[in-house]
């Protein structure tokens, strides 16, 4: 059978696959374009198992809201060139995965077809690599943030039983904080004693090395106590200097915009994809 331009054009329309890999698809199935489709598909799967061991550190965060707000999903989709992740179809695809994680759906599942296109289309080790998804708890707020055109994505939920626009825009700027500071937890109380004690050994291990010998036991209680509040003061939210005023901690920006809401501020929750990390 013959295969026409026009064939491999209705095909590549249909798949947005490159004209070569139509024109291969069409040849091998008789010009059946159902078959061909399906041709694509797997010779996209075809694709990733042969590249199955390439390393896929670059690709995009993607953020998804519902109409009302109420509910938002990162997906982060990884590739193995910076090319690739700024392509039409890959962009196209991780936005439809944020979209897919939003509706509750299990990514994979739900964009079968479209992510074996897609490693057809970019011939590179696509991997859907996690998601996230946060519907609003009671009274409050949800922020979704993405920053360096997709490199991080943050989602943050503050609970308040008066939700204003001054509560959405703080909600706002602790994701700008998130992004920037990369705190692991919320409070000192959420930190797990191991990681506190395997903090306190290497600083105190530097300490001994630095002096020669360690502190009396009991100038030693203190000097733990300061190291473990420093340690947590750099990973918990609340205790991190404000990213847009160092002079005060996340923790007083919060507690100055409760006393102007009336009503004060909890942070339930938050997350933060960074892309490769």
């Amino acid at each position: 059978m013959t295969i026409t331009i026009d064939m491999i054009k209705q095909l590549r329309e249909a798949t947005a696959a490159g004209m070569g890999a139509c024109k291969e698809a069409l040849a091998a199935t008789e010009g059946n374009m159902d078959e061909a489709v399906k041709y694509l598909r797997e010779k996209g799967l075809a694709v990733a198992a042969k590249r199955v061991d390439k390393e896929s550190k670059q690709g995009i965060v993607a953020l998804a809201k519902s109409a009302d707000g109420k509910a938002m999903a990162l997906a982060e989709v990884n590739c193995e060139t910076d090319f690739v992740a700024k392509t039409e179809a890959f962009i196209k695809f991780v936005d439809d995965a944020a979209k897919a994680a939003l509706d509750g759906k299990d990514i994979a599942e739900a964009l079968a077809d479209d992510y074996k296109m897609l490693l057809t289309k970019t011939g590179e080790n696509v991997k859907i690599r996690r998601a996230e998804r946060y519907a609003l708890e009671g009274a409050g707020c949800l922020s979704g943030y993405i920053h360096m055109g997709g490199k991080i994505g943050v989602l943050v939920e503050l609970a308040c039983d008066k939700p204003c626009e001054k509560l959405d825009e703080a909600a706002h700027m602790l994701c700008l904080h998130v992004a920037a500071n990369s705190p692991k937890y919320i409070a000192p109380d959420a930190v797990p004693q191991s990681e506190i004690d395997a903090e306190l050994e290497i600083k105190l291990n530097a300490l001994k090395e630095q002096k020669g010998k360690l502190p009396p036991e009991q100038a030693l209680v203190g000097i733990k106590k300061g190291m473990a509040a420093k340690f947590c003061s750099q990973i918990c939210l609340l205790k991190q200097d404000y990213v847009a005023d160092g002079d005060i901690t996340v923790e007083t920006y919060l507690a100055n915009v409760g006393k102007e809401i009336g009503a004060p501020i909890t942070v339930r929750r938050f997350a933060r994809l960074q892309l490769g990390a």
